[in-house]
Formats: structure tokens, sequence, C-alpha cells
């Protein structure tokens, strides 16, 4: 429990006396369910589409993000910001997808110093066959359970987090 405050002692009666603003109980429990739900969605998302079409999560988000690009081509740059990934694991991922012919390189005929990815006929074909599964999974996990009034808050929230990550400089 990082996120609540500790003590010094074993018997929790002398308390750290420094200007960090803790978690209370409340956005403690929040932030453990938080976390609970960041650690095992992954994981369960991961386990589905290796179980039913041999992706990983991340060869998804690189097929998907590609197939809502113009032409089926974005930047390898651009692609590793929408995927989460760093340049070097996506150049990895990308080169073994490659060779199953899910996608191709080539350098961007604009700007020579980057790397376009384009998404093949073959790599759509799995993004296609692969997506009943994912979307059933997502519905399952995510949205069966909540009402469209919390829908629309978690996708607020999400908006949220999302803006604090993108402006913190240390995110």
């Amino acid at each position: 429990m990082a996120a609540s405050r500790p003590s010094r002692s074993s018997d929790r009666s002398e308390p750290l006396a420094d200007d960090t603003r803790w978690l209370d109980e409340d956005e403690l429990a929040t932030w453990m369910a938080v976390t609970g739900m960041m650690v095992r969605l992954p994981a369960l998302l991961d386990r589905q589409l290796q179980r039913d079409s041999g992706l990983t999560h991340f060869e998804y988000q690189v097929l998907a993000g590609l197939s809502q690009a113009p032409d089926r081509t974005m930047r390898m740059s651009t692609l590793a910001e929408f995927t989460e990934g760093q340049l070097p694991r996506l150049s990895q991922v990308a080169a073994r997808m490659e060779k199953r012919e899910w996608l191709t390189r080539r350098p961007d005929p604009t700007d020579g110093r980057y790397t376009l990815a384009e998404l093949t006929a073959t790599g759509m074909e799995v993004l296609v066959d692969s997506a009943p599964g994912h979307v059933a999974i997502v519905r399952r996990l995510i949205f069966d359970s909540l009402t469209q009034a919390q829908i629309r808050q978690l996708r607020e929230i999400g908006h949220r987090i999302g803006a604090a990550m993108s402006t913190d400089p240390d995110a």
C-alpha cells in the first residue's frame, strides 16, 4: 500500500513529518480498485487473444492502429505512441509481423528519417478474425456490468486521467 501513509515505527504511533498529501481511506480504496484493474485487465485481454487468435494484446493494438490509419499506413513513431510501446519493442514486434506478412515497412517518402508501417490484406484478415472475440471480452469485462451513465462517467474519468498524464512531465 505505497499510497497510504507509512509510519516509522512498527506500532504506527510515530507519524512521518512531511508535506505529502496522503490518500484518505476512500481514495486509497479507489486507488487499490484501479490498480487491481490495471494489472488484471491487460493480462485477461492478452490471455483471450493468445488463446483464440495466437496474438498478443500488443500485436492486436498494432493491427488495430494501422487499420484505423489513412491508407492503413502510419509512421512507426506514431504507431509506438498509439500502442504506448517503446520504438525498439515495436520494431521487434513489427519484424515478426512482417515475417507473417501482416504488415510491411518502408522508408517514408516524405522524410526518409522515418519508417512507415502498412497493414497488409493478410494482417487485416487476422484483425477481422480476432476482433469478435476481443470485443466480446471487452464487453463482458467492462461494459456489461455498467449502466449507460456509468459508461459516460468512465469515459470522462478516462479522459481526465489521460489529460493529467499527458501534461505531467514526470509521467
